[in-house]
């Protein structure tokens, strides 16, 4: 089941590079064969972020096929995470992490409730920010696939773990493939 989770994972990273919207159904499968993986793991925030995958992949969906109309899909749009959003993205996601800390620590038997906490609290919001194209999106996923080749490691799941060294991996060059071909825009929010 887990190496079925990596190859859904690493066609749905391809998928997002090329912002194609089909990646949103294949992010839902994905996230599905994940949250089974990481219950037998132990490891819950990740299985609730996979849980909340779904949800948002389902918006994501709708949002990108709605933005598609209006732009014809020909160019890869985004928008820049601005001073002031940031005021309001960090503080959020300093309270996210401490809360999922705080359940896992306190009420699961999570063996990294700490960086499962970070991954998951980075994962949210780095996912939501996809949904809205803020091209920033991707130094959040570089930051969270960093630490969870580490989690992995730790709980010996080895093709996860691989899976997401290939998400670090293609994390950066996401980044720069939108950068260099994408269009800027203010409309995407």
């Amino acid at each position: 089941m887990e190496y079925f989770g990596v190859a859904t994972g690493l066609l749905y990273l391809f998928l997002e590079i090329r912002q194609h919207r089909a990646m949103w159904a294949v992010g839902i499968l994905s996230s599905l064969v994940y949250v089974y993986v990481f219950f037998t793991a132990k490891v819950y925030a990740a299985m609730g972020l996979n849980i909340y995958n779904v949800l948002i992949s389902i918006y994501g969906f709708r949002l990108w096929s709605l933005q598609g109309r209006h732009n014809g899909g020909a160019a890869i749009l985004y928008m820049r995470l601005t001073w002031r959003f940031s005021a309001v993205i960090f503080p959020a996601l300093i309270a996210i992490c401490a809360f999922i800390y705080y359940v896992l620590d306190g009420y699961t038997d999570s063996p990294i409730p700490l960086a499962d906490a970070i991954v998951t609290g980075i994962g949210i919001v780095a996912t939501w920010m996809l949904a809205r194209r803020i091209m920033e999106h991707w130094i959040f996923w570089i930051a969270a696939d960093g630490l969870s080749v580490y989690m992995y490691y730790a709980l010996a799941l080895y093709p996860t773990m691989l899976l997401y060294l290939c998400y670090t991996a293609l994390a950066f060059a996401g980044y720069y493939i939108w950068k260099k071909k994408g269009i800027e825009t203010d409309d995407a929010l």
